[in-house]
């Protein structure tokens, strides 16, 4: 079964033409309709980032990873929970690509794997943590 095509608004070509130029290929060149869609589907991308992040404890661990691999044992002091808790949101973070681990010896080290994410992390440390 085919999907309908997504109806294009006015308020879509709108908010398409607003959008920042910088990030954007020249604009004259693109069809406004393109453009919406494209920012659709990057939104829906955006979105599902900061549904990841939205949880204090993922947003925590992110931000404890931010300064360098850890363990699950040294995100366990930083954090004061328990080693199911960490466990169960570094799963959540892996399975949305937003972080990595490694083997070392008997260790599994974790560090940020999506730049986008550390740089949301680093944004929000800058906003909200920074004196």
């Amino acid at each position: 079964m085919t999907q309908p095509a997504a109806t294009i608004t006015a308020h879509d070509t709108a908010v398409a033409e607003m959008a920042p130029q910088a990030d954007l290929p020249a604009q004259d060149d693109r069809d406004p309709a393109q453009v919406a869609r494209d920012m659709r589907a990057r939104a829906a991308e955006a979105s599902a980032l900061m549904k990841a992040l939205a949880h204090e404890g993922r947003m925590m661990i992110l931000c404890h990873l931010s300064g360098g691999e850890k363990t699950v044992s040294q995100l366990e002091r930083l954090l004061d929970q328990r080693q199911a808790a960490v466990s169960q949101q570094l799963a959540r973070l892996r399975s949305e690509g937003l972080v990595q681990s490694r083997r070392d010896g008997k260790a599994r080290l974790y560090s940020v794997a999506d730049p986008r994410a550390a740089e949301v992390v680093s944004l929000m440390y800058r906003l909200f943590c920074a004196d």
